[in-house]
């Protein structure tokens, strides 16, 4: 074959592996129709060669395809463009889109199509590529839409609307408005409540209120949506309290609220730890003829479950069944949740049973706060058993559920089954995450392997899990307690070259770490450079420091420290006074270590175990002068 025909097959290759899905669809559609040329059968690009005889047939092909596409002659021609814009409707409907790209060529084969498709099926198209939250982009093909002749209309200047909004240009979505109107065309409610969430994106909730009321004017009554995004925006900035109002006002009106809007306030009120007020709000809604569904029952429960109201959380769940309102999964697991962090387990067992009883399977989550449960009350076995039936229930176990685990087996020194079940996670495509980790460098601390903790510290950050302030807590707290005082000030100087040492809690841990190494005079340098580093010691610090110098007999520094903490705004607490007064004791300073006393329990705080021992024997040592076995007798 000749040079030029080696050109027309490289050609022709690349041709049509590129060609779209209309060009290939109309390419085979036309073999079928053109007689002559019917018993070419098309095969990929790569298989075309110069040698072949069909070369000169699939040339006539292409050319008669062309010049059927371009001049639009043949009826059959039709059925290409409407095959396609078939199938762009249906892709916008099921929203299949693969990604963007996927989107915009079905777009550019729109364009070339004539006659050109209507604003409708461009408009389609337009709603799924904004579904894929690729706003700019929208904003780009409708001016494209714009520049082919193709006026716009209130459905596509609504999406324009929308786009706008999320890219938080109001002020060009109020233009897109403006146009809007001078068209001709009246702003329906998805308009309208386009605007409005886009002005409570922007946290400008008074403007959509004066949206809304302008609505209101010109005839548009405010809809659930309206309502729904002004109060949803309300609560969370955590104003539930003017949601409340505005609920009030709206049902003043023509407006009646529905039960998702009452669910959302009783949700908020539940998270602002007002869960007596949304039972108010239950009752409320009831009485306005408003049954409430599975979602505020599960609000309410949540709520009071988070503060300990278990009981009147089952009375709850008792009225849902009463009310023939049935319980899901999600609705079970607070309750089994929350009994487990009461230590009810026996209680959480039972409604564990009453779930698979109505055919509710427990889930992951179900499993992992009973296998906590189990945990916190140092029941390994029973935690073992619980993960192992979750298992084999076909329930896979998470991170989550690892974590909670290996923690159990952590709090119980038991660091070899920890450390043999954090590879086995790994092993079944489980990745540990900063939790897990956490846990386990904590664990080897708790059973005095400082080393085993830093290669896990180690190696956590080569597989690509950095740490957090919490790790560096954990390590330079376990170096401290296992006497590695001069790695926890080798870690420290690191950590403050990434400014993460820049944390009070770090540095009162190595105070405390120095105080007990024996390093006061460190220790103290450190205390008092704070203030200069941007930091304020809190009342732990500052009754680290107390405790440092009392070990030291230095008992006049630490009382003017004492005294130095209200000034700085830290009150002492508890702990601040029975350290000081331990440490005034242990040096035989009684008539100081009363003083205290007085002041302590004036406050209405309480000795703790080991103050109480050492007056109760003071006070029988019968070594005291009578003012202070009166003083003592008073206290004990």
């Amino acid at each position: 074959m000749t040079k030029g025909g080696e050109q027309h097959v490289s050609f022709l290759q690349r041709l049509y592996s590129n060609l779209g899905i209309v060009f290939k669809m109309g390419l085979h559609h036309y073999c079928f129709y053109l007689p002559r040329l019917s018993p070419l059968k098309l095969r990929s690009s790569t298989e075309i060669r110069p040698e072949s005889e069909e070369l000169s047939e699939l040339l006539l092909l292409l050319h008669h395809l062309l010049l059927l596409l371009l001049q639009g002659n043949g009826s059959k021609n039709a059925e290409s463009p409407n095959r396609l814009l078939e199938y762009v409707r249906n892709e916008c409907k099921s929203g299949s889109f693969r990604n963007l790209d996927h989107a915009l060529d079905l777009f550019d084969k729109m364009l070339h199509l004539s006659p050109l498709p209507s604003i409708v099926d461009f408009t389609q198209l337009l709603g799924a590529i904004a579904r894929m939250k690729h706003y700019s982009q929208v904003i780009t093909l409708i001016k494209q839409i714009e520049s082919y002749g193709i006026s716009p209309d209130l459905y596509s200047l609504t999406i324009l609307i929308n786009c706008f909004c999320h890219l938080n240009r109001l002020d060009f979505g109020f233009s897109v408005l403006a146009t809007l109107f001078k068209l001709g065309y009246q702003p329906n409610h998805i308009t309208l409540n386009t605007l409005v969430k886009g002005l409570c994106l922007q946290g400008k909730i008074a403007g959509a209120v004066r949206l809304v009321e302008e609505m209101e004017k010109n005839g548009h009554e405010p809809d659930a949506v309206t309502c729904g995004t002004i109060l949803n925006a309300l609560c969370k900035i955590g104003k539930t309290d003017m949601a409340i109002r505005l609920l009030r006002k709206m049902e003043e009106g023509k407006f009646k609220a529905n039960v998702v809007l009452y669910s959302t306030i009783i949700d908020n009120l539940c998270k602002d730890k007002l869960v007596t007020e949304a039972l108010n709000l239950l009752s409320e809604m009831r009485s306005k003829g408003i049954q409430p569904n599975i979602i505020t029952y599960t609000c309410l429960f949540q709520g009071l479950c988070n503060f300990g109201r278990w009981k009147e959380a089952t009375t709850l769940l008792n009225e849902m069944v009463q009310r023939k309102i049935m319980p899901n999964a999600h609705t079970f697991n607070i309750l089994v949740d929350t009994l487990c962090k009461e230590g009810k387990l026996t209680e959480a067992k039972e409604v564990f049973d009453v779930m698979i009883q109505r055919g509710i399977e427990p889930n992951t989550i179900t499993y992992s706060s009973l296998i906590d449960g189990y945990c916190l009350q140092n029941k390994m076995d029973d935690a073992v058993k619980a993960f192992n039936v979750m298992v084999e229930r076909g329930c896979s176990p998470n991170v989550y559920s690892y974590s909670i685990l290996i923690n159990g087996y952590c709090k119980n020194k038991r660091i070899d089954e920890a450390r043999s079940l954090f590879h086995e996670m790994s092993n079944k495509g489980v990745t540990p995450n900063i939790v897990t980790y956490n846990t386990l460098i904590s664990g080897f601390f708790r059973v005095g392997r400082p080393k085993a903790a830093l290669d896990l510290f180690h190696k956590m950050q080569a597989y690509g899990q950095p740490p957090d302030p919490q790790t560096y807590a954990i390590l330079m707290d376990g170096l401290c307690k296992n006497k590695q005082i001069v790695e926890a000030i080798k870690l420290f100087q690191g950590m403050e070259g990434k400014m993460l040492g820049n944390d009070v809690v770090i540095y009162s841990i190595l105070i405390d770490g120095l105080c007990n190494a024996g390093k006061l005079s460190t220790a103290r340098e450190l205390f008092y450079s704070l203030p200069a580093k941007g930091l304020q010691p809190n009342v732990r610090t500052y009754t680290i420091m107390l405790k440092g110098l009392c070990k030291e007999g230095l008992l006049d520094e630490a009382s003017e420290l004492l005294e130095k903490m209200d000034g700085n705004s830290c009150s002492p607490n508890d702990h601040t006074y029975n350290t000081i007064i331990q440490g005034l004791l242990q040096h035989n300073e009684t008539s100081k270590a009363m003083k205290y006393l007085k002041i302590m329990v004036d406050k209405g705080f309480s000795a703790n175990a080991t103050v109480a021992t050492m007056l109760v024997d003071l006070l029988s040592s019968n070594q005291v002068d009578k003012n202070i076995q009166e003083l003592l007798h008073k206290f004990v």
